[in-house]
């Protein structure tokens, strides 16, 4: 298969008439001042493709569905729970194809699925314990973006001055009971060719100091995520209870280090907490849920400049977009700051891009021998028309991208999915 662009991002710069030579699904051969002759034409700018490094697939049938009455997080998290109690396996295949699909249309190609929706009611394993993640297995495959399946041990329900609470209600879904339960469960699953898996702390709200052990041992994999601090009433149950910060728990315990972990949120982290986020840890960013939630700006800048990497999620998925993500990364940090510029568009595109952190290292670059994964961003819609190319960051949407290849495969054409209507997908699964 052969590709041309007028435009492309190499990791050189944007380059000018560029045709990639993809075989097997990576890129055999790229040229520079290369002839279209027959090869497919992109339109606009070609970037590496997205990754969406933490996102809850479910949460997307909440969209525009909690405002009308205010609250906080945890008024929301009420709602979502509703929801939780309602899904099945079957279920849970249709939205999540649907979910998928639409972050195919906005340009990722690779998902990292923060899973704790493991059980049936009331806790009880489902025939095969994995069923639900075999769901979300099939629904990346239908929708054609690489998953990777971050399964989260979750343990008690909550966290206050007395210690860890037991689970109730449709947390019993979520839940192993025993971290040597969850230890064996995540133990039987497989990855594929589209699928890689990885562990996470859902937070030391709900897994205690005492499990950590267990949970860093079991598989082996350097890939683990957490939930971390977040709201404050996190940080205060913790302080609390084991006399310190969430960050600084899980430092003393050795889980934060330089083997790859990835802190999601990281949104209310003191001068010292900071520090300890530096060489080797990834913050992950979700900046449109911050928003949409009231849980505050998080210190993207600190802890970058600490020496921490960034990367980005559309976690409750209130919006999918990795634009809107990055732009969300430079203009909290100007509202913050009061100085524009923050992050270059060089360093937006990085944290847009991180796929190594969600376990899919070759992926992310536009370069022989990488994963052939191309998004095509028009430069004539109303939002685009008219920009510097090397600052399209800053002004496209989701909806100016044409086409979407995910290893070498080609999934959104002129706009469309590959399994067609999509709205109608997500509305007949929510509905």
């Amino acid at each position: 298969m052969r590709y041309f662009a007028e435009l492309a991002q190499l990791p050189s710069g944007i380059a000018r008439d560029v045709a990639f030579e993809i075989a097997d699904g990576r890129f055999t051969g790229i040229e520079v001042g290369a002839e279209a002759g027959a090869a497919s034409r992109l339109p606009g700018l070609v970037l590496p493709g997205f990754a969406n490094c933490h996102s809850h697939a479910f949460h997307r049938g909440l969209r525009g569905q909690t405002h009308a009455d205010g609250g906080t997080f945890w008024t929301w998290r009420e709602r979502m729970y509703e929801l939780a109690a309602r899904l099945d396996p079957d279920s849970y295949l249709e939205l999540a194809r649907a979910v998928y699909a639409e972050m195919a249309l906005a340009g990722i190609t690779s998902v990292g699925e923060f899973h704790y929706l493991h059980h049936a009611r009331h806790g009880v394993p489902y025939d095969d314990p994995n069923e639900m993640a075999e769901a979300l297995r099939q629904a990346a495959a239908d929708a054609g973006v690489r998953l990777t399946l971050l399964d989260a041990c979750y343990l008690h329900g909550g966290l206050d001055v007395t210690g860890h609470l037991p689970v109730a209600g449709v947390q019993e879904r979520f839940s192993d009971k025993t971290v040597e339960a969850w230890a064996m469960r995540v133990e039987s699953l497989r990855e594929s060719p589209g699928m890689r898996v990885g562990k996470a702390i859902h937070s030391v709200r709900a897994v205690p100091s005492s499990a950590f052990r267990a949970f860093d041992e079991a598989r082996g994999d350097r890939l683990v995520h957490f939930h971390l601090s977040e709201q404050p009433a996190e940080n205060e149950a913790c302080e609390e209870f084991y006399g310190c910060s969430p960050t600084q728990l899980l430092d003393e315990h050795g889980l934060i280090d330089a083997r790859g972990r990835t802190a999601v949120h990281a949104t209310h982290l003191s001068t010292t907490d900071r520090s300890l986020l530096s060489a080797g840890v990834t913050v992950c960013m979700c900046p449109t849920t911050e928003r949409d939630l009231a849980d505050g700006i998080g210190p993207a800048r600190a802890v970058s400049a600490a020496g921490a990497g960034l990367s980005l999620g559309t976690d409750q998925n209130a919006i999918i977009d990795m634009f809107s993500e990055a732009r969300a990364l430079e203009m909290d940090e100007r509202l913050a700051s009061l100085q524009r510029g923050q992050f270059s568009p060089d360093e937006l595109l990085a944290a847009m891009t991180a796929h190594d952190t969600i376990g899919w290292p070759d992926a992310g670059r536009l370069e022989v021998g990488a994963r052939a994964d191309l998004v095509a961003v028009r430069l004539d819609t109303v939002r685009t028309a008219g920009c510097d190319a090397s600052q399209v960051i800053m002004a496209a949407t989701s909806a100016d991208i044409d086409t979407v290849v995910v290893n070498g495969m080609t999934t959104v054409s002129e706009g469309h999915h590959r399994l067609g209507d999509v709205g109608g997908l997500l509305l007949r699964s929510i509905r």
